[in-house]
């Protein structure tokens, strides 16, 4: 039997050299990977994104994790075969037109990773027509929006209202998030979310994902609006 115990604790301790001893311990003793990564490396994973949300633990040590997770999938792959780890769900993701931050956003991305998300990382000083492009090209039900300046907020709302005009709204839910963004404003431009980290990010499109049809039912500390 796997210690998934030993492999949890040890990732939210950012120990690299015994996360990854554990991992290849469970490969040789034939535990399947798919186990492994769900019930060890992803359950490690939701533990940090908690404690990102609590204030336990911080982005430096948050950004560690994530690393050695991606380290340990690296390992597991070959061994996934078809089992893979996306639950049926991909996930675009950019920081809007006229904004260059990045930091809030590569965390998001990452958390989702780790969490077995397929993610469509667009990357900084997104056009709403880039994301409309990706939307159509892309089999993805979610699209996330990031700013980190004021200045570049009601860019999320000209990229909301494009894709409605495109006639892609309801293939997707929107989430937005960042620095100055509240869920006031969320529900004001029109989105279906809003998550002020990046753990609440991963935890909602999680549920999203699980309930697709149920949003107006879900509830995630008021972050899910329609």
């Amino acid at each position: 039997m796997s210690d998934f115990h030993g492999i949890i604790k040890a990732l939210v301790a950012c120990d690299t050299t015994r996360v990854t001893g554990l991992v290849n311990v469970a490969i040789a003793d034939g535990i399947a990977a798919g186990d492994i990564l769900n019930n060890g490396l992803i359950a490690g994973m939701d533990i940090v994104g908690e404690k990102m949300e609590s204030g336990e633990m911080f982005i430096p040590e948050v950004l560690m994790a994530a690393r050695i997770m991606g380290q340990c999938a690296t390992i597991l792959q070959p061994f996934l075969g078809e089992q893979g780890s996306t639950p049926g769900v991909g996930v675009i993701i950019g920081t809007v037109k006229g904004d260059l931050h990045d930091i809030g956003k590569n965390l998001v991305a990452m958390m989702m990773e780790s969490a077995g998300i397929e993610v469509y990382d667009l990357g900084v000083d997104i056009a709403p027509e880039n994301f409309i492009a990706c939307i159509k090209e892309k089999n993805a039900r979610i699209v996330c929006l990031s700013a980190l300046l004021t200045t570049t907020m009601p860019m999320m709302k000209q990229t909301v209202d494009a894709i409605v005009e495109s006639g892609l709204r309801d293939r997707v839910k929107l989430l937005v998030g960042g620095a100055p963004v509240t869920r006031a404003f969320a529900e004001e431009i029109g989105a279906d979310g809003f998550a002020a980290d990046a753990g609440a990010a991963t935890r909602l499109v999680k549920l999203l994902a699980n309930s697709p049809e149920q949003t107006d039912h879900l509830e995630l500390e008021t972050q899910c609006l329609r």
